[in-house]
């Protein structure tokens, strides 16, 4: 269902990246974290999965494997392909990576004034952990979510 990005993949990458976040972009006045990011060593690591329906890349996600979660960094879908269940569907494989890797439980930190994403995450059974100050960007608020998944053994 996804694939793992290669370097090739960078441009593509980046270039959906701002394509999904621009409405965020305009919101909050300065790019979102993940249109800033370096793919690069993400890439590298095998953190950036890409979802492709008939060879056009339409969405990816950005995994991290931690000891004892998931951590979700960006979902990203492309405008032109939004509405269609991609994000519910590259949000099914994260689940399935945490099952996968036998993990409790994936986690995720969005923007606090990015309220559809937080409405979306909530109705896929993630719960809100806490709300901090954001250390990088002054007078941003984080707000952290969990969503316990367990492992199928």
């Amino acid at each position: 269902m996804l694939r793992a990005a290669s370097l090739d993949d960078l441009q593509a990458v980046e270039a959906l990246t701002a394509e999904a976040y621009a409405p965020y972009t305009r919101l909050l006045g300065r790019p979102p974290i993940p249109v800033t990011e370096d793919y690069t060593p993400r890439i590298a690591r095998g953190e950036v999965w890409l979802r492709e329906v008939q060879d056009e890349l339409v969405g990816l996600s950005v995994i991290e494997r931690h000891p004892d979660h998931l951590m979700l960094f960006s979902i990203a879908v492309s405008p032109k392909f939004q509405g269609g269940g991609h994000g519910l569907a590259i949000l099914r494989w994260v689940e399935a990576m945490v099952r996968e890797w036998r993990l409790p439980e994936v986690r995720l930190y969005t923007n606090a004034r990015m309220e559809r994403n937080i409405a979306l995450y909530r109705a896929f059974g993630f719960q809100e952990t806490g709300r901090r100050e954001n250390p990088h960007r002054p007078g941003w608020v984080i707000v952290d979510m969990a969503k316990h998944v367990g492992a199928q053994i």
